[in-house]
């Protein structure tokens, strides 16, 4: 979930963005598959709309995408870990998690969000490239390529 108030001593740390990210204004988690019972109890405290993978995968329906497009404000950041991404498509993270969104369910899920909502910026990351592997490396390149023709055009 990235919701830990710091890993090692580091509050800046890649598990602890969406923390920080709560300090500053409202998030919506959404592919979540792994966290702390700690984090679960923050969310749970706090009532952050959190979708859970296997949740969502096993739902049968794209319901969820609906619900948590409607959590948001009118204008959105999206942040986007490439573990969100089940490792057989993206394996090139430095925390893999099986369950993970495939391919197009992720691109109905961001086009959706690009026809509901202003999205003012976005990034993509966690990609920690494997030597001699490549195609990892074009499927994020790929996303932020498409990221860009969704968002670019003012509604």
């Amino acid at each position: 979930a990235d919701m830990e108030e710091e890993i090692g001593e580091n509050k800046w740390s890649h598990g602890s963005v969406a923390k920080r990210i709560y300090e500053m204004c409202p998030v919506v988690l959404v592919g979540v598959r792994s966290l702390s019972k700690e984090q679960a109890r923050f969310i749970e405290k706090e009532k952050i709309p959190t979708y859970y993978a296997h949740e969502i995968l096993n739902s049968g329906n794209d319901k969820w995408m609906d619900d948590a497009i409607s959590k948001l404000s009118s204008t959105v950041y999206l942040t986007i870990d490439l573990d969100a991404l089940d490792p057989s498509i993206m394996p090139s993270t430095g925390t893999p998690q099986p369950g993970g969104f495939d391919w197009y369910t992720l691109l109905k899920f961001l086009r959706k969000l690009a026809s509901a909502k202003k999205v003012v910026g976005f990034d993509v990351m966690e990609l920690m490239p494997i030597p001699t592997m490549h195609a990892p490396d074009f499927t994020a390149a790929k996303l932020v390529y498409k990221l860009i023709g969704e968002f670019y055009y003012e509604k």
